[in-house]
């Protein structure tokens, strides 16, 4: 008892620890992308060929155009970046946390081993599927097949001791597989309204050029107006990306968080059946 206690204050005092590194992680790879988009912006969309005179105020091609968008411009390709960057990272950890296995298929091969009181055939299985739904599954089968050589509990009390298995471990893998989603979904929301702060002050120059005494100056005017819409593109481009992966990751963990429960449920029931 004394050592298990031991165990859970370990593990307590290092979450904070684990957490801050996260943290940590996270904030240098936004940094990283930001200074990444500035180097870019400045250096590779503002080079020489890219314009037509040495002022740099008369774009050759697109990247020109790009670099006369405004200060919002390489924050906005950061942001990009950095959407990016979190696609990618949980991509690795959701799509592994899917399993080599279908989750009809892994529940149906479970259930037939259960039926067969085969508890390690069945956690075998589990290390076949190697995902989210395989480790729930093990986790309440070792209890599983416990409680079917227990002899202090009645059917209620083993019943309850597996759920609380199931319970503990899923409270394990779901925060994996959600952490870093609110980094697309705050993206999905701030890089439109990034992209129109800096539409808007591309109108404003746009507007300020109309409103000067005689001829409007063409050159102020097209400029205000190219960085507005570059703006404007790209603010949208990267919160559809966001939005996009944000929905798709959602959609594989509640497939996921499905098959969970159902795990839980086929526990439960062939315990019920095999062993009153």
């Amino acid at each position: 008892m004394a050592d298990a206690k031991k165990a859970a204050a370990k593990i307590t005092s290092s979450a904070p620890k684990k957490n801050s590194g996260n943290m940590l992680l996270n904030f240098m790879i936004i940094v990283i992308c930001l200074i990444l988009s500035h180097a870019i912006f400045y250096f590779v969309f503002g080079a020489k060929g890219n314009f037509l005179d040495e002022a740099r105020h008369v774009p050759a091609n697109l990247l020109g155009t790009i670099r006369l968008g405004g200060f919002v411009v390489p924050i906005l390709i950061g942001t990009l970046f950095t959407c990016i960057a979190f696609v990618v990272e949980r991509a690795l950890t959701i799509f592994k946390s899917r399993g080599k296995m279908g989750n009809a298929e892994f529940i149906r091969k479970v259930q037939h081993h259960l039926n067969n009181k085969d508890v390690n055939a069945a956690v075998a299985e589990c290390d076949k599927q190697s995902g989210s739904v395989g480790n729930v599954m093990k986790a309440g089968l070792l209890k599983y097949g416990e409680m079917t050589t227990n002899t202090t509990l009645d059917t209620s009390q083993k019943l309850a001791s597996i759920k609380k298995e199931i319970e503990e471990t899923t409270s394990l893998e779901l925060p994996i597989m959600e952490k870093n989603l609110v980094f697309l979904s705050t993206i999905s929301s701030a890089a439109t309204l990034l992209g129109l702060f800096g539409t808007v002050l591309g109108m404003i120059k746009a507007f300020s050029a109309m409103s000067q005494a005689g001829a409007p100056d063409a050159n102020a005017l097209a400029a205000g107006i190219s960085e507005a819409l570059i703006n404007t593109a790209v603010g949208i481009g990267t919160s559809f990306i966001a939005i996009i992966a944000y929905n798709f990751y959602t959609t594989i963990i509640d497939n996921i968080t499905f098959g969970i429960d159902e795990s839980g449920f086929t526990l439960e029931q062939s315990f019920t059946a095999n062993y009153k």
